[in-house]
């Protein structure tokens, strides 16, 4: 396990990519054509990135933590549970339990390329309760991974989809765990420990970088696939960057590197001069 060494802070022009949405925590990129993003009342907006515009068409009634989107558009939602919204804006619940075990504070879904959609149950705060749900195509699920219980945030899977990684908020790093050629879950392991920070959000780019947001402090972190950690970007007034939760990388080319800002009304951009990993996409029943 890596230790958070590092005063380098990299160059990354920030700017207020669009403004007025309501305390959004999660930002990802669609296969159609839109980045998408959730408020804290249920609202989720669908983002214009050529207009800088966005509509709210639909509302899942409650705070909106991760959103990813299947290959028919529809748009995978954790809300306590997880609930399903069709382009149309019509709301229905995918998944509300593994088993016996209920989904309570769901908080970041990501799909692999077969249609299991992982999600992250980060459990109450400093009480160590958390999980990893595994959703089956169609919505059963199961228990995968109580291994990372230390509140697991965001998440992403790597490009061959041999890990997932999670952001750990309560013992601050990033992990991952092992996905076996059975799908069950593997060896979990910490990457890179951040003491006195919160992560919550996670993205890679194509060269295998980890990009890790902080919900605490104002700042976004980069560790390179050889571990080479760096500050992407840091904000200690908390205004071009207010508590980034959710970054992704959006637009047709994927080069658009985006941060939902929990503690504002606006989304920021950053010019990395990098490509985003593609996210998977796949057809759901």
């Amino acid at each position: 396990m890596a230790l958070l060494d590092t005063n380098t802070q990299v160059s990354a022009i920030i700017g207020d990519f669009g403004s007025g949405l309501d305390h959004p925590e999660c930002i990802t990129w669609g296969c159609d054509g839109y980045a998408y993003a959730g408020g804290e009342a249920g609202q989720i907006y669908r983002i214009d990135l050529a207009a800088r515009t966005f509509e709210e068409f639909a509302n899942v009634g409650g705070f909106v933590g991760g959103i990813c989107q299947d290959a028919q558009h529809r748009l995978y939602v954790c809300v306590g549970d997880v609930k399903r919204v069709d382009p149309d804006g019509t709301v229905s619940t995918y998944c509300d339990r593994a088993g016996d075990t209920p989904l309570k504070v769901a908080n970041y879904p990501v799909f692999d390329a077969h249609g299991n959609l992982y999600v992250s149950d980060s459990g109450g705060w400093l009480e160590n309760s958390g999980w990893i749900c595994k959703i089956a195509p169609g919505g059963a699920a199961e228990v995968w991974s109580r291994d990372l219980s230390e509140f697991p945030n965001g998440t992403a899977m790597d490009a061959a989809g041999e890990y997932l990684y999670v952001a750990m908020s309560t013992d601050p790093g990033i992990a991952r765990i092992e996905i076996n050629a059975d799908g069950s879950a593997g060896a979990a392991e910490m990457l890179v420990s951040l003491p006195e920070t919160v992560p919550d959000g996670l993205a890679f780019d194509t060269e295998g970088t980890i990009y890790c947001s902080c919900y605490r402090p104002d700042r976004i972190y980069q560790y390179t696939a050889d571990g080479q950690l760096d500050i992407l970007a840091d904000d200690y007034a908390g205004t071009a960057i207010a508590a980034p939760t959710n970054i992704a990388f959006c637009g047709p080319e994927l080069d658009l590197f985006l941060s939902a800002n929990l503690g504002r009304w606006h989304i920021s951009k950053y010019e990395l001069g990098k490509i985003g990993q593609p996210l998977n996409y796949p057809e759901v029943p």
